[in-house]
């Protein structure tokens, strides 16, 4: 991969610490700049600890913080596997965010490609101001990896890797749909991060880092910055080198 940048703490607080920081940071400029502080949500354990530890940290301005999600499983939102409803549990329930600038991905058509539809049109509406052409200027999209080194609901083999047309689209995991923002959305952010950890993830970090392009999470490449932001587990088998950059 290009054009990345590389963070390791061990695992805890440093590393949750650091993420707040990123957020508050980005948080700082774009609403100095134009009011609102636009970030696309990931589902996953790590993601539920940074929100549940955001929710517990003071001055961060949620009237002027919009929330979109990077993907979603086609469940109800209250669904256990629900993105949303983690989000809801670890952060939206304990802070005073407006419940108009929150913008769960809708599965309740029954049809996942019309409610991939839907979620397009609404996000066209709330980002006429933030666009670049045809696509949103996210400020900042939070991104986990699989073990088959998926992200968002961009999988190995499926169709969805191929949108470059859409702003949503639909996803497959073992034929099981679910809704996910495309690559020209992800790749038009101005920061990116990927959030992992666990030894679990060591093996497919180090294809992901060290390998020509070919597993789905390589093509996020953004326009603005690409952060991979680990613990000391999931680094443990990069290269010396690399993990030497560590903070």
């Amino acid at each position: 991969m290009q054009g990345f940048q590389l963070e390791i703490f061990p695992e805890g607080s440093a590393f949750i610490q650091r993420a707040i920081q990123i957020w508050q940071q980005l948080a700082a400029t774009a609403i100095q700049e134009r009011g609102r502080f636009m970030v696309a949500l990931a589902g996953g354990s790590t993601p539920k600890k940074l929100y549940a530890a955001l929710a517990e940290t003071d001055g961060i301005p949620w009237q002027n913080i919009w929330l979109i999600w990077g993907d979603e499983r086609y469940v109800p939102p209250d669904h256990p596997d629900s993105n949303y409803r983690m989000v809801r549990q670890a952060l939206l329930e304990r802070v005073g965010i407006p419940a108009e600038q929150v913008l769960p991905m809708p599965t309740q058509a029954g049809d996942p490609a019309q409610d991939a539809s839907q979620y397009e049109a609404q996000l066209k509406q709330v980002f006429r101001q933030e666009s670049s052409g045809d696509w949103p200027q996210l400020d900042l999209v939070l991104l986990g990896i699989g073990e088959d080194g998926h992200t968002a609901s961009l999988f190995p083999g499926t169709e969805a890797l191929q949108v470059q047309d859409r702003w949503v689209t639909v996803g497959q995991k073992d034929g099981e749909p679910r809704l996910t923002l495309t690559y020209p959305v992800l790749n038009q952010a101005t920061q990116v991060v990927f959030l992992v950890t666990g030894a679990n993830k060591a093996p497919i970090l180090k294809e992901v880092l060290t390998t020509e392009a070919h597993l789905p999470c390589q093509g996020v490449n953004p326009r603005g910055r690409l952060l991979w932001l680990l613990d000391a587990a999931a680094a443990a088998q990069l290269p010396l080198q690399m993990a030497l950059r560590k903070a």
